[in-house]
């Protein structure tokens, strides 16, 4: 009876604490707080579909499926026989340098980074044991892209480094073979999707694995709580990793670490749960496109009303990219992810690690969004302008002053601000005059507030 005890007392101090592979217990898992403290990330995308870099990353689908604009294309640039990976070997990457991506990630103001491990193409940007002759290292670089990338952010930034990688590939027959059997079978998972997610959480230990691709199938197919049981528990990473929720098209928006609901998800108002806005500058693809119009991407205020809208409903906001062939970063991105790293060098106080408040979006002045932290057992808030007021005063509907209550500019040296209690509730700011060197910002403003509930 004695040794009988000791067993059950030993199978319980081994199962305490861990993870079981069903959505119950893996939803359980606290998030780290990491995650949730950095409000800003970048997403990378790169692969084979940065050569030809036309319509979006979905080229390769979209020229099988007979899209006109790629058909064209296709016939008036390259010979009848030419093939998709064809373009593998023009992935050059002769001008990548990871260290300059690194530092320019690191001036963007971004607290983590996300690179396109694998697409739904099938190329891995590593040199996978599981993707013979169709990878970085193989063809094209003939570099390990993940790894310099990964090494990169680690050794000359505090950023932290996650990896996208997508469940499914369009034209692999292995999958092709397991949709034609309803999903019964499983083996394109056994033989591509899980080996290549092992590997790289083994080799590279990322803090965020972003799972894509699951739309094709559901949760049980992709083995999910299975690796993710893994991830949590006996992983590399177990205590600082987070994963979204790209799982299965039967868990989209519902299980995961954090939800993405979709691309470009915004609702504009509190959520439950921890989310992410996952947006593209270019605003109609992921990929660099040779082709893309100035007016296609965002503007500064376009993207910072993006941040505020997800910060202050609690949400963190992944940023895209798309890289070149030859491995750069081009001008129009450099230049808005510098601006932005600008505007948060002043206005981050009121971004990183806030906290939603009890009001999202001000009922006087829609165009202010707010946020709350507080610093040294004192409570703030911030009042994010997108707009400047009219006759320099602003009303604010929402919060309720207090004989203690304070107001200020985030980056204004002048001192504070003058106020009066709104009449019909709320506040109102008298905003002095500033000249082109005493304003914070050219975009979006944000003011502190202090003694105000």
């Amino acid at each position: 009876m004695l040794i009988k005890c000791i067993l059950l007392l030993c199978v319980f101090q081994v199962t305490l604490g861990r993870y079981e592979p069903n959505w119950e217990s893996i939803d359980s898992r606290p998030l780290p707080a990491w995650f949730d403290e950095s409000k800003v990330g970048i997403l990378i995308h790169w692969g084979v579909f940065s050569v030809p870099s036309i319509l979006s990353e979905w080229f390769w689908y979209q020229w099988e499926t007979k899209t006109p604009l790629l058909v064209d294309f296709m016939k008036n640039n390259y010979r009848q026989d030419w093939t998709y990976p064809d373009f593998a070997n023009q992935l050059t990457a002769e001008f990548f340098d990871a260290e300059e991506w690194a530092s320019l990630l690191n001036i963007s103001g971004a607290k983590y980074v996300v690179m396109v491990g694998k697409h739904h193409e099938g190329f891995t940007m590593w040199p996978s044991n599981y993707s013979w002759n169709w990878n970085a290292m193989d063809v094209g670089p003939k570099r390990d892209l993940i790894g310099e990338v990964g090494a990169a952010i680690r050794s000359k930034t505090k950023l932290h480094f996650g990896i996208y990688h997508s469940l499914f590939e369009w034209f692999n027959p292995l999958f092709e073979r397991d949709r034609s059997n309803a999903f019964k079978t499983q083996d394109f998972i056994a033989a591509k999707t899980m080996p290549e997610l092992y590997e790289l959480v083994n080799k590279y230990k990322p803090d965020i694995v972003w799972s894509d691709g699951s739309h094709a199938a559901d949760d049980w197919y992709w083995n999910a709580t299975t690796f993710l049981s893994w991830l949590y528990n006996d992983s590399p990473v177990k205590d600082t990793v987070v994963v979204n929720d790209r799982w299965g098209i039967n868990v989209n928006c519902i299980h995961g670490g954090f939800l993405n609901c979709g691309d470009r998800f915004n609702p504009k108002v509190l959520q439950k749960r921890k989310w992410e806005n996952v947006m593209t500058l270019d605003k109609y693809s992921a990929g660099y496109r040779r082709n893309a119009k100035l007016e296609d991407y965002f503007t500064m205020i376009e993207l910072l009303t993006e941040v505020a809208q997800t910060v202050s409903c609690g949400g963190n906001i992944l940023i895209n990219i798309g890289i070149t062939k030859e491995g750069t970063v081009v001008p129009i991105y450099q230049d808005i992810l510098t601006k932005l790293g600008k505007w948060l060098t002043v206005n981050g106080e009121g971004i990183y690690s806030s906290k939603p408040w009890t009001t999202q979006n001000d009922t006087i002045s829609n165009y202010v969004w707010y946020t709350s932290k507080v610093i040294n057992n004192e409570p703030y808030v911030y009042a994010i302008m997108l707009e400047w007021p009219k006759n320099n005063t602003l009303v604010l509907g929402a919060p309720k002053t207090s004989s203690t209550t304070v107001v200020s500019m985030l980056g204004y040296t002048g001192g504070n601000f003058s106020w009066k209690p709104n009449p019909a509730g709320g506040i109102q700011i008298m905003l002095p005059s500033m000249n082109v060197n005493e304003i914070p910002c050219n975009d979006v403003w944000v003011i502190k507030m202090q003694g105000v509930d």
